[in-house]
């Protein structure tokens, strides 16, 4: 069996765009209803939105790699990378510094063309803890580099990629096909999500990295997608990629066999349309934190406020297990009594909703 890379029609990528147009319709209305709701929304509700969607996809990204992140510290990271912070947070895991830091440029710098050296800085960003591997240069190892699963000596290679000392070439071809195909291009392909699931699929075959090929290349992908829409569109890809990785794999691999790419299309757009759903529950998210605060933020004391702020830090997925007693006390440093009378005091207002019984009780923002 012979790769991509390996076919005679080898970056000549072939698709039914028949197939397609049903999807790029909705594409084009769900992006069009977005766009309008972020053109109406006050500046500092966009603000808080860009935010959630960052670290969302910081934080799946690195999921999707089997790494895993303190959302606290990856969201000091991208708003340092804002320049949102008054003072300079300090981020301790170096790993959530460096993708805050890539997801960040991303979404500053998509109007750029890319270059090399772009994808160098992104990748020292991105594993400058890493000091085994080589750092913002391609991959230059003689033994293969494939992807592979099970356990030692049962494994399975799922994909091969070109040999190192082939890397310079395809990727410099990379490069001249991703600024070509950008709008006002010589070659510009007019669809964002083709152009983007293309870009990702063409880049991950070529994996010329020794490591971190999966999260630039994700990375790629929404700067082809904004890139080509010409707006910095609230997305995160790696949000619904890791909610289906398994088939994001399976997708990939048989993408990586054939240069005819209908199928991968097929699956790619549809996590586009995934990740849009996504961003209006964000969206709608964001503007019901506005509504809570601007109802209730008035009728709040202090200790309230600062665990309302602190349970909304946690998105749209909620605080894990709810707010106890417990965890007020450690949050607020009060005592008990205060506890539960600011506690009964949230539901009273209809801020909190309460979930069962005795020491069975906690409390979420009822939203």
């Amino acid at each position: 069996m012979k790769y991509n890379w390996q076919q005679k029609d080898w970056t000549k990528f072939s698709y039914d765009k028949t197939i397609l147009e049903d999807n790029l319709y909705i594409f084009a209305e769900k992006t069009g209803r977005i766009q309008g709701i972020i053109k109406a929304i006050p500046k500092e509700y966009h603000i808080q939105t860009l935010i959630d969607i960052l670290v969302s996809e910081a934080i799946k990204t690195s999921e999707i790699e089997g790494e895993y992140l303190s959302r606290k510290d990856v969201m000091s990271s991208v708003r340092n990378n804002l320049k949102l912070n008054t003072t300079y947070e300090n981020v301790k895991d170096l790993r959530a510094k460096g993708i805050g830091s890539l997801v960040t440029d991303v979404q500053n710098s998509y109007k750029e063309p890319l270059t090399k050296n772009l994808l160098f800085n992104w990748h020292k960003q991105l594993l400058s803890h890493d000091q085994n591997i080589r750092i913002g240069a391609w991959r230059d190892h003689v033994e293969p580099m494939q992807v592979v699963s099970g356990a030692m000596g049962k494994e399975k290679i799922h994909f091969e990629a070109p040999a190192s000392k082939d890397i310079p070439k395809e990727m410099d071809q990379f490069i001249t096909w991703f600024n070509d195909t950008a709008p006002n291009g010589t070659k510009a392909i007019k669809h964002a999500p083709i152009r983007s699931a293309i870009a990702h699929l063409y880049f991950e075959s070529i994996h010329p990295f020794e490591d971190g090929n999966g999260r630039i290349g994700r990375a790629i992908a929404e700067k082809a997608l904004l890139q080509t829409l010409n707006s910095p569109l609230l997305l995160s890809l790696s949000t619904s990629i890791e909610e289906y990785k398994n088939d994001y794999y399976k997708a990939l691999e048989v993408g990586q066999r054939s240069n005819d790419i209908t199928e991968w299309l097929q699956y790619f757009i549809d996590i586009i349309l995934k990740a849009l759903g996504v961003s209006e529950v964000l969206i709608d998210f964001t503007l019901k934190k506005a509504r809570l605060f601007d109802l209730y933020g008035s009728k709040l004391n202090e200790r309230q406020l600062k665990v309302i702020r602190r349970m909304l830090e946690e998105g749209i997925d909620g605080f894990e297990g709810g707010m106890t007693a417990k965890k007020y006390i450690a949050i607020t440093k009060t005592s008990k009594p205060t506890a539960t009378r600011d506690l009964q005091g949230l539901l009273e207002l209809g801020v909190f909703k309460v979930f069962g019984k005795g020491r069975n009780t906690s409390y979420q923002i009822d939203m």
